[in-house]
């Protein structure tokens, strides 16, 4: 099996980042996605090996009342509001998946990570919703992982996974995932997003990474940059100045 160790963003200078982790999850493409000059030269910048996943960008996953879309330096027309988020069959989802996919593709990205709100609710037009996107998308070389939040039932979960061939995105000290194979693990902090992982959190994540034949494990709490490298140095694998890279 392969595990993946990183971070949700950048905690440190990415030349640092860049010396001790070889997996990172960019955040940025969710508020607003770069400019492909910007996703080219970070594509240029990270040594062989490095792996970048990435989240999709807000205006497909939330609607535009959501606190995110304060960071979205392009604003909506007040005639879009209502036609953005939930996977919604309109020109301006559609529109927000080519600016993700692009810079996808200009960052060579393993997985694309669609986290969705808590208010994503499983309704038969969001579900009927989510399937006709991800049915209709198209996916390229990379793997969809799908975090759900709310009360969605395991087996509709299992079942869209199944049929849509997504991972499903969990982090593992909340619930484990109910699909095999690749497991993405989004580590929030138990308790919140100030909370720092004791060894034996991490000796119970890398039990729940055994069965699966490739693991991400991002970090995504206050103390990521420190979790991470520690989960690394459990795996044997400390970084370039330690020892054998994630």
């Amino acid at each position: 099996m392969e595990i993946r160790v990183g971070c949700c963003g950048f905690p440190q200078a990415r030349e640092k980042y860049f010396a001790h982790l070889r997996l990172v999850e960019v955040q940025q493409t969710f508020y607003q996605p770069p400019q492909p000059a910007t996703a080219e030269r970070w594509r240029a910048e990270a040594p062989p090996g490095f792996v970048y996943c990435l989240k999709a960008w807000q205006l497909i996953t939330h609607p535009a009342t959501s606190p995110t879309y304060r960071r979205l330096r392009e604003p909506l027309p007040p005639e879009a509001h209502g036609r953005v988020g939930f996977f919604r069959p309109t020109p301006e989802v559609w529109a927000a998946w080519e600016r993700t996919r692009e810079m996808a593709r200009l960052l060579e990205a393993a997985v694309v990570v669609f986290q969705c709100p808590a208010s994503f609710l499983p309704t038969p037009e969001h579900v009927e919703d989510l399937r006709r996107f991800f049915e209709r998308v198209d996916r390229g070389a990379f793997r969809f992982a799908w975090e759900p939040r709310g009360p969605w039932p395991e087996d509709l979960i299992r079942g869209l996974c199944r049929d849509l061939d997504l991972i499903h995105c969990v982090d593992p000290f909340q619930g484990l995932p109910v699909t095999f194979g690749v497991a993405y693990f989004r580590l929030h902090g138990i308790g919140g997003y100030g909370y720092r992982y004791t060894l034996q959190d991490l000796r119970r994540l890398l039990a729940w990474c055994q069965g699966y034949e490739q693991a991400y494990v991002l970090f995504n709490n206050a103390s990521m940059w420190e979790d991470a490298l520690a989960f690394a140095d459990l795996l044997g694998q400390g970084g370039l100045e330690g020892g054998p890279v994630v």
